[in-house]
C-alpha cells in the first residue's frame, strides 16, 4: 500500500519545523485539513498566520501541530521532491527545440523536456501551456501564484499547432487569456524561426498581446538556436543582419507606444539581434529591471554597467598579475572592451580574453552557457593562461561543478594546468576576481 503523504527530506537549522521536533524521514500528510496534492496546494496554504499541520512520524505516529507564525514565514521544510509530486515532461515535438538538436549520448537529464507549469512558478522556467489542466488554471488563479512565464511563439492559432506540433497547442492560448481576465502576473516568450513566426506573424503577435497589458509584465523575442545536429527537423534557417534589423524595427515600435501609454518597454529583444544588425545595446532603463535577464535580454548590457560601477568606485594601483578569460563568443568583443578601462587603473594585470568556439554544438552557437569542456580544453590547452583561469558560472550546471560534456571543474583544471576561478553574472565579482 501507498505511503500517504509527502516525505520531508531535511529540516532548516533553527527553523519553527525543527522546533515543532519534525524531523527528516517524517511525511507531511496535511495543512488545514486539506491534504497536499503538490507544492502549488503546499505553498498556498502554509503561507497564513495559523495553519493546522498533520504529520506522520517515521515510527506510524500521527502529529496534530498548530502553528501560528509570521504570514508568509516559512516553515523549514524541504521535501524528497521540489515540486512534491512527479515532474511533468513536454508532448510537443516543436521545430525550434533545442533538446532535439542535441548529439546522442549525453547524459539522460539533458534530454528531458519539462513543460510543467509548476515549475514555472517556482524557478522561472517557460511553458507552452499543452500540458497544463484546467485543475491547474483553476489553482494557479486561485492560490494567485504568479508570474506564470508563457512560451507564446505566436498568437496565430494555427501557426502554433504547427510550430509545436500539437493540434491543441492553438486552443492552448485560451489559458492566457483566462490568466489576464484573472489579473494574473505573466511573462512572456517568442523564439523567432526566419521564415515562419517573423515578419507579419510577429507584429500580429505583438499587437496581440499588447492586449495584455499590464498583466503581461514583459515579453522577449529572441532568435532560434540552431545547433549543427539537426538532420531529419524542420529546416530553418539562421537570421542575416537585416532581418535582425527589420526585427529590433518592429520591437521598438511596440516599446515606443508601450512606454507612452504603460510606462513600460513591454517587449524586449535578445541581445543577439543587437549584435547581429551591428546597432548599439539599449541603455540599462529600457529594460524595465531585466525582468528577462535568463531569455538573454540585457545580460550584456548588465555586465557593462556593472563593470563601470565596479571600476568607477577604484583608485587603481601598479599590482603585477597575468590571468585569461573563457567565455563564449558572443561576449568576448565585449569583454575585451571592458578590459581596457579595466586596463587603464591596472597597467600591470594581464588578461588573456578567449572566446570558445563551439564545435560540439556548431559555431553558429555563442553564448557561453553551451560551451562544452572538452571545446575549451581543445582550444586552450597550447595558449597562454597566467596562474587563473576565469569562466562564467553558467558554463556549469547549476549548483554543480560540472559542464554541460560531464566533465568536472577539477577534470579542466589538470588538463590545462591551471586553477579555474568561477564568476557569477555581476561585473563586481568579474572585478574582484581579476584584481584580487
Amino acid at each position: 500500500m501507498k505511503q500517504k503523504g509527502h516525505l520531508i527530506q531535511s529540516i532548516e537549522s533553527g527553523s519553527i519545523a525543527e522546533e515543532l521536533g519534525i524531523e527528516p524521514g517524517d511525511y507531511l500528510l496535511s495543512i488545514n485539513g486539506t491534504e497536499i496534492e503538490d507544492v502549488f496546494d503546499y505553498r498556498f496554504l502554509v503561507d497564513d498566520e495559523y495553519i493546522e499541520m498533520t504529520v506522520q512520524k517515521a515510527d506510524g505516529e500521527i502529529w496534530e501541530l498548530e502553528i501560528e507564525k509570521d504570514y508568509d514565514e516559512e516553515i523549514g521544510i524541504e521535501f524528497e521532491n521540489g515540486l512534491m509530486d512527479e515532474y511533468r515532461s513536454c508532448h510537443n515535438k516543436c521545430i525550434f527545440c533545442f533538446i532535439d538538436q542535441m548529439p546522442k549520448g549525453m547524459r539522460d537529464t539533458l534530454y528531458f523536456k519539462d513543460d510543467d507549469s509548476r515549475l514555472s512558478f517556482l524557478q522561472g522556467n517557460y511553458v507552452t501551456l499543452t500540458n497544463m489542466s484546467q485543475h491547474d488554471v483553476d489553482r494557479i488563479i486561485r492560490y494567485r501564484l504568479e508570474p506564470i512565464n508563457i512560451s507564446f511563439q505566436t498568437m496565430n492559432p494555427e501557426l502554433r499547432c504547427k510550430m509545436l506540433h500539437n493540434r491543441f497547442a492553438g486552443e492552448a492560448l485560451e489559458k492566457a487569456r483566462k490568466f489576464k481576465d484573472a489579473g494574473i502576473a505573466m511573462n512572456g516568450q517568442i523564439v523567432l524561426c526566419k521564415g515562419v513566426n517573423d515578419g507579419e506573424e510577429l507584429e500580429h503577435s505583438l499587437s496581440e498581446l499588447y492586449g495584455y497589458l499590464p498583466y503581461l509584465q514583459s515579453l522577449s523575442v529572441v532568435p532560434v538556436g540552431l545547433s549543427k545536429h539537426r538532420e531529419g527537423l524542420y529546416p530553418l534557417e539562421p537570421f542575416a543582419k537585416e532581418d535582425a534589423k527589420e526585427v529590433l524595427s518592429c520591437i521598438h515600435k511596440w516599446q515606443n507606444r508601450a512606454f507612452a501609454e504603460y510606462d513600460t518597454h513591454f517587449v524586449h529583444a535578445g541581445d543577439e539581434w543587437y549584435i547581429l544588425a551591428e546597432e548599439e545595446l539599449p541603455k540599462g532603463d529600457n529594460y524595465d529591471g531585466y525582468l528577462q535577464y535568463e531569455n538573454g535580454v540585457g545580460m550584456v548590457r548588465s555586465m557593462i554597467d556593472t563593470v563601470e560601477e565596479a571600476l568607477s568606485a577604484l583608485s587603481g594601483d601598479d599590482r603585477q598579475r597575468e590571468l585569461s578569460i573563457a567565455t563564449g563568443k558572443l561576449m568576448e568583443p565585449f569583454l575585451q572592451e571592458m578590459l581596457r578601462s579595466l586596463h587603464e587603473k591596472y597597467p600591470n594585470i594581464v588578461v588573456h580574453v578567449y572566446g570558445i568556439r563551439n564545435d560540439f554544438f556548431g559555431e553558429r552557437i555563442t553564448v557561453a552557457g553551451l560551451v562544452t569542456a572538452q571545446d575549451m580544453i581543445a582550444q586552450l590547452k597550447s595558449m597562454p593562461k597566467g596562474d587563473r583561469l576565469l569562466i562564467p558560472d553558467s558554463m556549469l550546471r547549476s549548483g554543480e561543478s560540472v559542464f554541460l560534456d560531464d566533465i568536472t571543474v577539477e577534470e579542466v583544471e589538470k588538463a590545462l594546468q591551471v586553477k579555474l576561478d568561477i564568476v557569477k553574472s555581476s561585473g563586481q565579482d568579474f572585478v574582484e576576481k581579476i584584481i584580487q
